[in-house]
């Protein structure tokens, strides 16, 4: 034993010896080759010039934010899923992937430049498809890449379609409410954009939404209200007295999952509305929009909790997930200006918000399946009108100009389309259908098969 620690500390000693006379013998080289390196040195930094870096982080900034976007469509579909019965899962699944396709290709063709090309201070932009950069393109003036922004600019479009989905399921065609979705994202979502971010007229007065508490979720909001209006509640969703009854959806599990698949999804959302990463100065305020927009999240979920335990003396778990995307929409208008604190109580009233706004829903007769409208269309407008308790450079009355603008045109121009959608097509399946479940009627394919009625 002592003879193999010997020879261990022996070799260690001979390491040590050789490690030094090498190093004595390489320092010469290392300065030799460090002066003949200088001018490569310099080189490189003068390629690795501000420009270059500040193009390639923010491209990348649009592109992970993008992805984390395009993540949400999976969280709506999942949501979704788990709120309807189980017999209308097949077509929340399929409306899901099929307006976030139609959403891509139509803000290419149309909407992108409606929304931001010759808005100049106006209403609209100009019509026509969008042309990226060519193969191998350099051009710095930009500061990112077009596609990128593009990709960044078109997931959001695709959100605001999302929130018409679940509010309207289990009882609208899938045609009418495709075509519905083309309208939406190709005009009425890309028109309404370029007030604000096209630095349209709204932009103009100083109006501010961040990330989008009214211009998307709000815009989405209100298209989704227009819809449930002229189809109607579903069928025994209230009683001949107006009471609502309750009707469960097929999987709390699969709500849980989509619910977490959004919060992640919005730290893309509202992180990538920096829309810079150039600088020491971006990354620092990304860094404090995602802390803030999780703080808001977890906001909203605390007060739901101890409000539903105060008023029902039980935990509704649908009610808690829906304050957590409150919390989350009502950071969404200005996620970077708070405190810690401030953003936790901005989510707090967002989760208050869903708590005495469902029931309203069910006093007015209003069928909104997942709770869309009070999360998107109520607590955007809150998030949107506390923006100036934490931004010192907006107003309380060119907040609300803005949301009474975004409102009007919003649920007129949708009323409008789906009551021509209404008189030429057919909105609402038929009482039969709506009983058998549109996974049967409208889809084919049923979720479930092994449970459903009349199956071995």
């Amino acid at each position: 034993m002592k003879f193999t620690k010997l020879l261990f500390v022996a070799g260690t000693l001979t390491g040590l010896a050789a490690t030094a006379a090498f190093a004595q013998d390489a320092a010469p080289a290392a300065a030799e080759a460090a002066g003949q390196g200088s001018d490569a040195a310099a080189a490189a930094v003068a390629y690795a010039t501000e420009p270059n870096v500040a193009y390639i982080f923010n491209t990348l900034l649009f592109l992970v934010g993008g992805f984390l976007v395009m993540w949400m469509a999976a969280g709506f579909a999942m949501l979704e899923a788990g709120l309807v019965r189980s017999k209308n899962v097949s077509m929340q699944c399929l409306k899901n992937i099929a307006l976030y396709s139609i959403a891509g290709i139509m803000y290419w063709i149309v909407g992108y430049n409606l929304m931001y090309t010759g808005v100049d201070g106006g209403y609209f932009g100009s019509f026509g498809t969008y042309s990226f950069d060519a193969v191998g393109g350099n051009n710095l003036a930009t500061g990112y890449s077009t596609a990128s922004d593009w990709f960044f600019q078109m997931v959001f479009v695709a959100t605001a379609a999302s929130i018409v989905s679940g509010t309207l399921a289990e009882r609208i065609k899938l045609w009418p409410f495709l075509a519905f979705t083309v309208i939406l994202t190709g005009f009425i979502y890309p028109i309404a954009g370029s007030w604000q971010w096209g630095a349209g007229w709204l932009s103009v007065m100083g109006f501010s939404d961040f990330a989008g508490s009214t211009l998307v979720h709000s815009v989405g909001g209100w298209a989704a209200l227009a819809g449930a209006l002229l189809l109607g509640a579903r069928k025994g969703r209230f009683t001949a007295d107006g009471r609502g009854v309750a009707m469960p959806g097929s999987s709390i599990p699969l709500a849980t999952l989509g619910t977490f698949i959004l919060w992640l999804g919005w730290f893309g959302f509202n992180g990538a509305s920096q829309l810079a990463m150039g600088t020491i100065n971006d990354v620092s305020d990304v860094s404090r929009i995602f802390a803030n927009t999780n703080l808001a999240a977890a906001g909203g979920v605390v007060a739901t909790l101890i409000l539903l335990q105060v008023i029902y003396k039980r935990v509704d778990v649908t009610m808690v997930l829906n304050g957590a995307l409150a919390g989350l929409v009502s950071i969404t208008a200005e996620p970077l200006q708070p405190s810690p604190l401030s953003a936790i109580l901005i989510g707090a009233v967002g989760g208050v918000i869903v708590v005495f706004a469902v029931p309203l829903l069910d006093k007015l007769k209003i069928d909104d399946v997942v709770g869309a409208i009070p999360v998107h269309l109520l607590a955007g407008i809150w998030g949107t009108m506390a923006v100036p308790l934490t931004n010192a450079e907006t107003s309380f009355s060119v907040q609300l100009i803005g949301v009474l603008a975004y409102g009007v045109f919003t649920f007129v121009v949708s009323l409008v389309v789906w009551a021509i959608l209404k008189a030429v097509m057919g909105i609402r399946v038929s009482e039969e259908e709506e009983a058998l479940g549109l996974d049967r009627t409208e889809v084919g394919v049923e979720a479930y098969p092994e449970f459903s009625v009349g199956r071995a």
